[in-house]
């Protein structure tokens, strides 16, 4: 029998299998086994085959036996070093960062390196600029000056409130008739935003750490949500402290930055990597302001990763 995996808690599964019913699964034993270098082999909007077995006191049980091919999804490396990567969910047709300027900030390297990983994977991704009810003029301008910088590279932007319901109708708009991710950093007010999006959804929501002004997790698991009056889904994820990259290989990063691989064609070696090379478009672009410093140095920054330096700290 097939199903799409609507939640996961880590061990265990919800599975909606084909005949329309929510199943509890666990995965069988040698899914584990087949070179899988992930912390979740099996993950939210996987499409999967299971099987019943008998179980524990001869009950009835099913196991997840097989992971049908997946079209896309979003990963980045593992907080735990012993494994390679963590897959925050599959199958998307988009994905939405919810992103704050203030507690607790996004910065624009976790942005670009969210976009970056999107665009390498296929995931249309859209920004989301949460609590602005809450921002100062000097923080208002700020946002501003982001919204500019990324809808000119090509990503939509929206400014929401949660709170308030400021923005939400547009917001319910875009996301119909898909199955879209929500991500961002812990704090920056998804489960409350996801509650007004889907009344009756009751996600727990928490409250922001005075001591570092950053987010407290409040999801601990992944799942599907489906959308009211829409045949959408949204994916909840427990927030991400920081994002690091893998998959990426040297000349293929800037093929992930939109706007540096435009610029790119214009360079004068084919293998150009915009660092040092002579007659680089990239840098002149640069240097007349037609790309952002930030973008380029969130650029420098994956190529780094990307160039055996896998242990550092996740960036934030």
């Amino acid at each position: 029998m097939t199903g799409l995996v609507i939640k996961n808690t880590g061990s265990h599964y919800i599975v909606l299998t084909e005949d329309g019913v929510e199943r509890p699964c666990l995965a069988k034993g040698n899914l584990r086994l087949r070179g899988i270098r992930s912390t979740n082999p099996i993950v939210v909007g996987d499409h999967v085959i299971i099987e019943q077995s008998k179980g524990q006191a001869d009950e009835e049980a099913h196991y997840i036996c097989d992971i049908l091919p997946r079209r896309n999804y979003i990963i980045r490396r593992a907080a735990n070093l012993s494994k390679e990567s963590h897959i925050l969910a599959a199958n998307l047709d988009a994905s939405f960062l919810v992103c704050t300027v203030v507690a607790p900030e996004t910065s624009t390297t976790f942005i670009d390196r969210f976009l970056a990983t999107a665009e390498a994977y296929r995931v249309p991704t859209e920004l989301v600029f949460n609590k602005i009810d809450l921002y100062t003029p000097e923080d208002t301008a700020y946002i501003h000056e982001l919204i500019e910088l990324y809808t000119q590279i090509g990503y939509p932007c929206h400014k929401v409130s949660a709170t308030t319901g400021e923005g939400i109708a547009e917001l319910t708009q875009r996301l119909s008739g898909q199955i879209t991710l929500f991500s961002g950093h812990s704090g920056v007010g998804k489960s409350t935003l996801i509650n007004r999006l889907i009344p009756g959804a009751e996600l727990k929501t928490g409250n922001i750490s005075l001591a570092h002004f950053k987010g407290m997790h409040t999801t601990t698991f992944s799942q599907m949500l489906p959308l009211p009056h829409s045949n959408g889904y949204l994916i909840d994820t427990p927030g991400i402290k920081g994002f690091g990259t893998l998959e990426m290989r040297g000349q293929e990063v800037s093929h992930y930055f939109p706007e540096i691989f435009r610029f790119s064609e214009g360079c004068r070696f084919n293998n150009c990597t915009h660092t040092h090379e002579p007659g680089c478009a990239v840098r002149e672009a640069l240097e007349q302001g037609s790309i952002a410093p930030s973008r380029y140095t969130s650029y420098l920054g994956i190529l780094e990763d990307e160039e055996g330096n896998k242990d550092r700290p996740e960036y934030k």
